[in-house]
């Protein structure tokens, strides 16, 4: 199975057209069979009785940041079903709501760095050295944000940025309101940017299908409840949180 697709450009040389749609379902495979193993592997252990909901709320997620997640996450639904459905065969008008889409997760995304930059702890989100001693022991316990969602948290940010800037630059290259297409960029060059765009997408697929299985886990649900309503209660947080490491003004 080929990684990439090449074509003839006008001269008769050999260059990239894009990544080997092949990988989806390569892809769409290894996240069921990881999801499928970790399923069976947490549910042959013995469970832990589930801290209460009840009692004192802790606020996790403002309601600004609630807003940009479920913005970004319908956004990125519709761009993941306007590109991946055609290309399986399943026909209709995409490409205005794929490039609408497009447009809203990057204004989204560009809300949330400078947010992120200006109005909140970004180094709460830095994977440090010490966070890798959560993996290996059950008494280091971490504080707002674990290694796991760290790590989610990076790897979205890198798959996203690359989906978007390889994707403002197809953008250029078709009809819109504002401008008739072009074709500046040579074969060769658009084909890396379609190399970029889809090897990202096929990744952001991986780790939405692995974000979306966590989020749904009974273990997990009171984070995803965070992320709807704002907040945790205090004994969840003592259960798996260090409230030492918790930021104080949160309430």
């Amino acid at each position: 199975m080929d990684l990439v697709m090449y074509k003839n450009d006008v001269w008769g040389r050999e260059v990239i057209l894009g990544v080997s749609w092949e990988l989806l379902w390569v892809v769409v495979v290894a996240a069921f069979v990881v999801i499928a193993a970790h399923a069976i592997i947490v549910g042959n252990r013995k469970q832990a009785p589930r801290p209460s909901s009840e009692g004192k709320h802790i606020e996790r997620h403002d309601g600004k940041d609630r807003i940009f997640h479920w913005v970004m996450a319908a956004s990125v639904m519709v761009l993941l079903v306007t590109g991946i459905f055609p290309i399986i065969g399943i026909e209709f008008s995409w490409l205005t709501l794929h490039w609408v889409a497009g447009l809203v997760l990057t204004a989204s995304v560009v809300f949330h760095i400078v947010r992120s930059l200006f109005w909140q702890d970004l180094a709460s989100m830095n994977i440090r050295p010490s966070d890798l001693k959560e993996t290996f022991s059950t008494a280091k316990k971490p504080g707002k944000y674990s290694i796991e969602q760290k790590g989610m948290h990076a790897a979205v940010t890198v798959l996203v940025l690359l989906v978007i800037g390889s994707g403002l630059v197809m953008f250029a290259m078709i009809d819109t309101p504002w401008w008739e297409r072009t074709n500046s960029l040579s074969e060769a060059t658009l084909g890396w940017v379609f190399l970029i765009h889809g090897l990202s997408t096929l990744a952001l697929i991986a780790a939405i299908s692995l974000h979306i299985y966590f989020s749904l886990r009974p273990e997990k649900l009171f984070y995803t409840r965070s992320m709807i309503k704002g907040w945790i209660s205090e004994e969840e947080l003592k259960a798996h949180h260090d409230p030492d490491k918790w930021p104080k003004d949160s309430a």
